[in-house]
């Protein structure tokens, strides 16, 4: 249970409502100061008023519910403004407030791709150009969530183009001795 502003404004010990116990509380003085611009005003008569405040005036409404926000429940998202039971529940579009995970790392995929390939050496005729492809449609993604360069992907694109290359040679060498008649 929430120990009373009272108790925790006079510093030391403050003494529980629920259970009784003696807390002792050393609070920040900001704890207790009044926000300069977050003082949300009351709503007049006739005026739409918060959701969850009913006597704040409503300066938006969610973009996903449509319930009416004072100034202190209007959270901006860059969609809109969400109430905080939509941000909390990650309803509709809100899920893009939260923290991305993990990514993932199409520049290490596109440099794998050729590599791994050389184990079973026919699959370099697929795998080096569906490099260089994944390498040029995925330039611009976001790489990962720490920094990193693409590198990966200049390298991924010039692995392909070798195998790509050499698989070229390879049917040019086979048609022309067949024309030239030489045969191993």
């Amino acid at each position: 249970m929430p120990l009373p502003k009272w108790e925790l404004a006079a510093g030391g010990d403050a003494i529980c409502l629920s259970c009784g116990s003696s807390n002792t509380v050393r609070a920040y003085p900001a704890l207790f100061a009044q926000p300069a611009g977050a003082q949300p005003e009351t709503a007049a008569e006739g005026e739409a008023a918060c959701f969850d405040h009913p006597g704040k005036r409503a300066v938006a409404a969610c973009q996903q519910c449509g319930r009416f926000l004072c100034q202190l429940c209007a959270v901006e998202m860059p969609g809109g403004v969400w109430c905080p039971a939509c941000v909390a529940a990650g309803a509709g579009v809100a899920r893009a407030a939260r923290a991305e995970p993990s990514r993932a790392l199409y520049d290490s995929i596109a440099v794998a791709l050729p590599v791994w390939s050389l184990v079973i050496w026919p699959l370099t005729l697929i795998a080096g150009p569906c490099a260089v492809v994944l390498s040029i449609v995925k330039w611009r993604r976001p790489l990962s969530l720490v920094r990193r360069s693409r590198w990966r992907f200049v390298l991924a694109i010039l692995l392909g183009l070798a195998q790509c290359a050499g698989w070229a040679w390879l049917v040019l060498y086979i048609v022309t001795g067949a024309r030239t008649g030489v045969r191993k």
